[in-house]
């Protein structure tokens, strides 16, 4: 092997073998730390790079910050590097959750993580907003993208449909980046901005009337093939399935499984690990996590290397700028929604800001904030 390839793989496996043991907060906070460990901190690709492979992920189904760490993986290291990045996020949080899963199978419960999540999460607000101010100044260039970024965080919270605004966002900007155009169009002009095939594997194999492994991981691998949205979607798809489909678990069971996948660093989407695990033991969340994330290498293996020929249409580079704007617009709205449960007191308020201030003035590495964000939260239980 190359020496200079091997240097660029083992530089991927460290980053993201770290993000996936310290990625608390769901897919807006890994997404702010990969900007900064690869941006900021490296330099690895442009903002601008950046922003558009958060556009791509956006128009493809699965796991967001998951296909975030393969398409930089591809990025830093070719196609080795987009196995290493997306299996090195992933493997901390399933070895993780696959431990809760054998204490909560023998005992009926998992380990408390309470005061862990207190003095993490106003870290990861912290992240989020610094990043979130970073990449707006680069995707607001001009005042129609802004109003789209204020036009999407407002309709989110209307309920209007995630997919919906993001494709809306992006033919307002196209459009009007290339308003003259419509006039006279050029043959070739257009580039389907459809990265990924939304019916593969639309339906799994035939119900079974027990347990079996290959269903299993053929519904898993059917939901990370057409998954699109928040972490509440793929509650929805868990419950249709494996609650009211197939009758495998029980509703109980199943927010214990969502819980766990928030609660632990990673992909939420490790809760196929969880459950996996307590139907089918070991062979079982294997097989779950295969089928949950597979689909997200082969979209991004498709879709990562139409980005550039994106960029360089007119047409469809507008509409990714629009689409930048709307992703940024969801982002803000979801972190939103994050800060209203986890900012909750005036210590958490203090640790915030704390972490904010040594984020945009000290460009202090984001890890360390984590550990002493947990450490507070040690604290705060202790003398409790």
């Amino acid at each position: 092997m190359n020496p200079s390839l091997l240097q660029s793989l083992i530089e991927v496996a460290a980053l993201f073998l770290k993000l996936g043991m310290t990625g608390f907060g769901g897919p807006a906070a890994h997404i702010a730390m990969m900007h900064d460990e690869t941006v900021r901190r490296r330099g690895w690709l442009s903002d601008q790079e950046f922003l558009d492979l958060v556009g791509a992920t956006n128009l493809i189904p699965g796991p967001n910050s998951t296909e975030m760490a393969i398409h930089l993986g591809f990025r830093r290291a070719g196609w080795p590097g987009l196995m290493v990045g997306g299996l090195c996020f992933i493997l901390p949080a399933m070895l993780i959750v696959m431990g809760l899963a054998w204490v909560y199978v023998r005992f009926g419960s998992t380990p408390q993580a309470a005061w862990l999540l207190y003095g993490v999460k106003p870290v990861i607000m912290a992240i989020i907003v610094q990043a979130l101010w970073g990449l707006g100044r680069r995707a607001v260039r001009g005042p129609l993208p802004g109003v789209v970024g204020a036009a999407v965080l407002s309709s989110y919270f209307l309920g209007v449909n995630e997919i919906a605004l993001l494709f809306a966002g992006g033919l307002v900007v196209m459009v009007a980046a290339n308003v003259r155009r419509l006039r006279n169009p050029v043959p070739g002009l257009f580039l389907t901005p459809a990265l990924g095939g939304r019916n593969l594997l639309a339906s799994s194999a035939a119900v079974a009337a027990s347990f079996s492994l290959p269903v299993l991981f053929l519904t898993f691998l059917k939901i990370g093939a057409v998954l699109y949205g928040s972490g509440y979607v793929l509650l929805a798809f868990l419950r249709a399935d494996f609650v009211v489909r197939f009758g495998w678990l029980t509703d109980p069971q199943l927010m214990d499984a969502v819980a766990v996948g928030q609660v632990t660093p990673g992909p939420l989407f490790t809760t196929a690990t969880f459950i996996g695990y307590i139907l089918g033991g070991t062979p079982g969340a294997l097989l779950a996590t295969l089928g949950i994330f597979l689909p997200s290498f082969f979209f991004v293996a498709v879709s990562n290397p139409l980005i550039p020929r994106m960029r360089r249409s007119a047409w469809v580079g507008g509409f990714l700028d629009g689409v930048n704007a709307a992703s940024l617009g969801l982002m803000a709205a979801v972190s939103w929604q994050l800060g209203r449960t986890s900012v909750t007191d005036p210590l958490a308020i203090v640790v915030a800001l704390i972490s904010f201030l040594l984020l945009a003035r000290y460009k202090l590495n984001s890890t360390w904030l984590i550990a002493g964000g947990a450490a507070v939260g040690w604290l705060s239980a202790a003398l409790r």
